[in-house]
């Protein structure tokens, strides 16, 4: 193993190390970040990792489902069972600052608190990162947790395609990687003993209890289906209104019906976020448009009914049009519940920090079902997610790493 750098080569704070990254995949158009995985600035955020493990003495690896692993193992012990933490460096179009390198940023920081508070573990500890979490580029949220896990079937994977028709086959042998060997990962999910997360609240939990950190509990059921409505394309000038079969239109029931969908379900929560239509020219009446449905709720059931209702209500909308509807599940996630002895357990080494549910998902929801997982978050002062206007301060921030160190230093001794 690599030996640490010196100690003056270590202690950057959360802030430091994210203003390293502050400038990269910035989106002039959208404000925010764009940094999709497999694209230029999500692999310049991978190489700004690796370079940060390597300075803390870290060895590195990239497994066979593009996950970067970090591990310090002063002990030289056999990886299986070992506390792993970290996140994601991938961001949905648009996003903020925090999503996701915050978590890799503490988890790096907390490394520095535990050797400055004379800490070797007798076991090892890895810091992971995790592509594709948002599913920005391919469609399938928290893409590499779920290929480890095998909740990701490989050929399933092979053959998604990202919006200029590229497919995540093609996308992983430009990067350098053999797409024959993407799928379950026996001997890396292993590895895992357990996993802890730190995430940015993607809510206002945080604000309201006027606190800085908090354990997580759940994590909402939430899925994304294609709806894909098809008609006839013709001239916006040369078609009578009484002629037109317009998928744009059903389209537009349909995010309607999404809404009054959601409203009428208690803690439902159904977004129509996307919408493309086909050829897309201001003076064309589309002959197709795909728009893609989130829905969300704590009981999976319930779910199901929104999305129900929502389809017959489309189909409704297209039939009336002249228009053909299909409706295509791309990912489903059911409502997982973390570790409950692991959460009460780092709810007592916390001080008592409170314990929120979220309604946004993770990688750790994902190995939740495979391994004791937790998670832990720093609030959010604005409660806003995926948007510019997402923020930490720098003391939460700082805050957060102390917590998720104090945290592994537990499980770790």
């Amino acid at each position: 193993m690599t030996p640490p750098p010196p100690a003056g080569n270590r202690g950057d704070t959360v802030t430091e190390l994210l203003g390293q990254i502050a400038d990269t995949g910035r989106d002039a158009a959208r404000g925010g970040y764009s940094r999709p995985v497999l694209s230029g600035s999500e692999r310049d955020l991978l190489a700004w990792f690796v370079e940060q493990a390597q300075r803390r003495g870290l060895d590195v690896d990239v497994d066979r489902n593009g996950i970067a692993w970090a591990w310090w193992n002063p002990s030289g012990a056999d990886l299986r069972g070992s506390v792993v933490t970290g996140s994601h460096l991938d961001s949905v179009p648009g996003g903020g600052a925090f999503d996701g390198p915050l978590g890799v940023a503490s988890a790096l920081v907390a490394v520095d608190h535990l050797r400055a508070r004379g800490i070797t573990p007798s076991r090892a500890l890895g810091v992971a990162v995790f592509p594709e979490e948002e599913g920005s580029r391919f469609g399938v949220a928290c893409l590499g947790s779920r290929l480890l896990t095998g909740e990701l079937a490989p050929k399933r994977a092979l053959a998604l395609t990202d919006p200029d028709g590229t497919t995540l086959a093609e996308a992983w042998g430009r990067a350098g990687m053999d797409p024959a060997h993407l799928g379950r990962d026996d001997e890396a999910l292993a590895r895992i003993g357990t996993f802890v997360e730190l995430h940015v609240e993607q809510g206002r939990g945080l604000i309201d209890l006027d606190a800085p950190v908090a354990v997580a509990s759940s994590v909402l059921g939430h899925g994304r289906w294609r709806l894909s409505f098809t008609g006839e394309g013709n001239h916006a000038g040369a078609t009578l209104m009484a002629d037109r079969r317009d998928p744009v239109v059903a389209a537009a029931a349909a995010v309607l019906a999404a809404r009054q969908s959601a409203l009428a379900h208690a803690d439902a929560r159904a977004t129509v976020g996307r919408i493309v239509p086909v050829p897309g020219g201001t003076n064309v009446i589309a002959s197709r448009v795909d728009a893609w449905l989130d829905v969300r709720h704590p009981d999976d059931a319930v779910t199901a009914a929104v999305v129900a209702e929502i389809s017959e209500r489309a189909a409704e909308a297209a039939r009336a049009e002249g228009c053909e509807l299909v409706v295509t599940q791309e990912s489903f996630s059911a409502t997982a519940h973390f570790d409950g002895v692991l959460r009460d357990r780092l709810t007592r080494v916390l001080s008592g920090a409170p314990v929120l549910a979220t309604g946004a998902g993770h990688d750790a929801a994902v190995l939740a079902g495979h391994v004791p997982s937790a998670m832990l978050f720093v609030r959010n002062p604005t409660g806003v997610s995926h948007s510019p206007a997402e923020a930490v301060e720098d003391d939460d921030a700082e805050q957060g790493a102390a917590a998720l160190a104090t945290a592994l230093e537990h499980l770790l001794t």
